[in-house]
């Protein structure tokens, strides 16, 4: 695999829908800052289906300043989609995300720059310790959803959903955001084999414009996107390891319930064991115990035939030619 260089210092990707208000604020409060540090950069907008003007204040920021690169979807197709064209365009060594509703402040993004350069981390997080968002319904369940994907990660974030992030530009090179997939980009990396991830408090700042674009769903969908991606993580190359695990654990199951059965009716013969529930219990285990066996081996199957059963991450090599 080629290795694939950084062209400059940073790049700010930012997605965004119908924020055509903070627009023209957020382009110069990132150019104060980022011109003040003296940074070789970029600033990605990426439109995803905005219905206002938004586009039309991105040419006009374009026309001013040069550093401003911009991509439109026709329709909307979520964050994921967004942040992943976003990284494919990126060419910076780092790599900093940010939502464009001015909740994220661009004042972190020299420590953040410098915890990537410097500390050699390959991916920082923000954590927006203390929120302006409605208790009840953002607070609270993010705090809920933020103790779960700890725990199911193995991550010790705080703030999975954060937008602040900063990466080293091999980790955006290498992962795929897609689905819903955006607040996982930690679990990914980590998967990937980028272990040196941490996170840095940041400041939250009030919304000034416009209303916020996630709903209550974003909770549900979260988690299912958690089990999904910590499947795909764990299991994703060797699906024979969990479905044929538990299919033999169930069938064995089924057959010792089974089992035990016969016996009962070898020894007692008066004894009806075809109505008891224990019965069907033993049947379905045992059919449970089957399904999941062949799903793991039908599994295997396709994985074994993938052209990308041994994509792996190779981060250098030495005396081989590319």
């Amino acid at each position: 695999m080629k290795e694939i260089k950084s062209e400059i210092d940073l790049s700010i990707v930012i997605s965004l829908l119908n924020e055509e208000e903070s627009l023209p604020e957020l382009e110069e409060w990132i150019r104060t800052v980022v011109e003040r540090e003296a940074y070789d950069y970029e600033i990605l907008f990426i439109d995803d289906g905005s219905t206002d003007q938004s586009w039309s204040i991105i040419k006009e920021l374009r026309d001013k300043n040069p550093h401003i690169r911009a991509i439109k979807f026709r329709r909307n197709y979520g964050k994921s989609a967004a942040l992943n064209e976003g990284f494919q365009a990126a060419r910076g060594e780092v790599v900093v995300t940010m939502d464009a509703d001015l909740q994220d402040n661009p004042e972190e993004i020299p420590a953040l720059f410098d915890m990537i350069t410097r500390e050699r981390y390959d991916l920082v997080s923000g954590w927006k310790k203390k929120r302006y968002d409605p208790i009840i319904s953002k607070n609270l369940p993010s705090k809920l959803f933020n103790f779960v994907a700890r725990r199911v990660s193995g991550l010790g974030l705080h703030d999975f959903n954060c937008g602040l992030k900063a990466y080293h530009f091999p980790v955006i090179k290498t992962i795929e955001v897609y689905g819903e997939m955006h607040r996982y980009i930690p679990v990914m990396a980590k998967w990937a084999g980028f272990g040196r991830i941490t996170e840095k408090v940041v400041q939250h700042q009030a919304r000034k414009y416009g209303s916020s674009k996630f709903g209550m769903e974003r909770f549900i969908n979260g988690f299912l996107d958690l089990m999904s991606i910590t499947f795909v993580g764990k299991f994703g190359k060797r699906p024979m390891h969990l479905f044929g695990a538990l299919g033999l654990f169930t069938f064995f199951v089924g057959f010792i319930i089974l089992l035990y059965l016969t016996y009962i009716k070898m020894f007692q013969a008066e004894v009806n064991i075809d109505d008891r529930p224990l019965f069907f219990l033993g049947i379905l285990t045992l059919i449970i115990g089957t399904q999941l066996f062949l799903t793991g081996f039908l599994a295997e199957l396709l994985v074994r035939n993938s052209t990308e059963r041994n994509k792996y991450v190779i981060e250098t090599k030495i005396g081989i030619q590319e």
